[in-house]
């Protein structure tokens, strides 16, 4: 609130920017974190880990960083 605020007294005006990519990218987030969680309560009570398991985290990492980047490069070109 206070940053909004604060935009409005600066500038007089506030853009809201509506990403679908940003929304796709936190459900691979919580994706992720939830996976790992559940490995490391896998791993905490003696067992043990696929490496598929493994392979699917990187690769929906690897996802995440690419979609992230992607929208780093929209919102870099506002100006």
């Amino acid at each position: 609130m206070s940053g909004y605020l604060r935009k409005m007294a600066i500038d007089g005006y506030v853009i809201n920017l509506e990403l679908p990519e940003l929304a796709e990218g936190v459900k691979l987030l919580r994706y992720i974190s939830n996976n790992v969680n559940q490995m490391a309560r896998q791993m905490n009570s003696g067992g043990s880990v696929y490496p598929d398991e493994v392979n699917d985290i990187c690769t929906k990492q690897d996802e995440t960083n690419r979609l992230f980047g992607d929208i780093l490069e929209q919102l870099s070109r506002l100006k």
